[in-house]
């Protein structure tokens, strides 16, 4: 009797569990907007409203960069490190801290200059 029960019951722990698959053509995933909180949502706003680089992180080409008439840096900080690639051929980039009302002058010449920028 003893070992009839032990079998019944590792029988019943053995059982696989089954699942069926549902189709659910019909349904479609959630809007990411619907789920996104904090930084992750005012990026998708503001990506919506028509602003690609929300976070200023493209590259900007060099213009003149004279100390009457800088490149420009925007930036919703006091502050920003910005990275200049002095030759076209280099393979280093020159970081130097940029600071507002202070334009700031690279290695190679160049000038930059921080200016406000939308906050995201």
């Amino acid at each position: 009797m003893a070992s009839f029960v032990c079998r019944s019951v590792f029988a019943a722990t053995r059982r696989g569990v089954s699942t069926t698959a549902v189709r659910a053509a019909d349904k479609a995933m959630n809007d990411p907007l619907e789920h996104a909180t904090g930084l992750e949502k005012r990026e998708i706003l503001a990506k919506q409203a028509g602003r690609e680089d929300p976070y200023e992180m493209q590259v900007y080409k060099r213009v003149a960069g004279t100390k009457e008439k800088p490149n420009l840096v925007p930036s919703v900080a006091e502050h920003r490190v910005v990275g200049c690639v002095c030759e076209e051929d280099a393979t280093s980039i020159n970081w130097m801290w940029l600071y507002k009302g202070e334009p700031k002058r690279c290695e190679c010449g160049y000038w930059f200059k921080l200016i406000d920028s939308k906050p995201v």
